[in-house]
């Protein structure tokens, strides 16, 4: 995919799958997404919400990044990650043991961006982070 070609359009909102570690910062989590954000030249204005397990969820640095970016966080329930499992690109073993999903930044992303979503981004890490984008189907 050409950078930018699956997110061009204004006012595209996008859902980035986070994947964490207990504990990760709010300052090392918006580095993930930045890095993800900057393959396609966008900004975080594009993000419409932050999706992660529902083990996950309240972890205070997601919370404070949401926040500062006025975006909610989306509990994802390990049902809901399992059902968007065929739409990972990529595989952890961690992951798979853990949460029976091959990426749970992949399927936190998918879920959250609804029906016929798709991935834009597969996972990418950076430290305890990762981050995966999805967009829902045109309306």
């Amino acid at each position: 995919m050409a950078r930018g070609e699956a997110m061009s359009g204004a006012g595209t909102r996008i859902a980035a799958g986070i994947g964490l570690r207990p504990g990760t910062g709010e300052k090392d989590i918006r580095a993930c997404l930045d890095l993800a954000l900057a393959r396609f030249d966008l900004t975080a204005d594009a993000v419409g919400c932050l999706a992660t397990t529902a083990a996950r969820a309240a972890e205070p640095g997601l919370v404070d990044l949401a926040g500062r970016l006025g975006v909610p966080v989306v509990a994802i329930p390990d049902e809901a990650l399992r059902g968007e499992d065929a739409g990972c690109a990529t595989r952890s073993t961690r992951v798979v043991a853990l949460y029976g999903v091959g990426s749970v930044a992949e399927a936190a992303a998918l879920a959250a961006a609804g029906a016929r979503a798709t991935l834009v981004l597969p996972r990418i890490t950076l430290g305890r982070v990762t981050c995966a984008l999805a967009r829902g189907a045109s309306s």
